[in-house]
């Protein structure tokens, strides 16, 4: 149902991409087709299941593309390529046609290059189709940053690089 929504809204579909093995991954290695890697760095991992997807837009293949998330799946690798991940509620999006890895969390991914692209291409997909974005009303945001003590192990210079990730978000309110 969400590609059929998407090419009754005029989308051309392209075709499929490459995806790690049965959605099990988040490094977009382990694929029979051969690894994928970072759109912006070839010596790096993409960053997930549906890395191909994320890889095809962050690279200007396509204007958007569906994949799933069930655990960081869509997220991880949009992050990774510094494109947008959305991660609809689950329920929103049709599943129907999705080879399930967890049918209870699985849900349909969207990337796209910019937000307002993302939530357009949300807006089409969900149920029912509503065709236009919703109204988001900016900020104010509530991130979760832990302690540094809480993560674990890091390498030298990581532990730094978050605190000072913290220090902007707080710093920029």
């Amino acid at each position: 149902p969400a590609v059929a929504r998407l090419k009754a809204a005029g989308a051309v579909v392209l075709g499929s991409t490459n995806m790690d093995q049965f959605a099990t991954g988040l490094v977009g290695t382990r694929s029979p087709y051969g690894a994928v890697h970072s759109a912006h760095h070839p010596d790096r991992i993409s960053g997930g299941s549906s890395s191909g997807s994320a890889v095809a837009v962050a690279l200007g293949v396509a204007d958007l593309a569906l994949g799933t998330d069930t655990a960081g799946s869509g997220r991880v690798p949009a992050a990774f390529n510094g494109i947008v991940g959305l991660k609809p509620t689950r329920g929103l999006v049709p599943t129907d046609g999705v080879v399930p890895a967890c049918a209870t969390l699985d849900c349909v991914s969207v990337f796209a290059r910019t937000l307002p692209e993302a939530e357009l291409a949300l807006a089409l997909i969900a149920t029912p189709p509503c065709r236009e974005a919703p109204h988001r009303a900016p900020g104010p945001w509530r991130i979760a940053v832990p302690p540094t003590a809480q993560l674990g192990a890091m390498d030298d210079g990581w532990a730094e690089a978050y605190e000072a990730a913290a220090e902007r978000l707080a710093t920029a309110g």
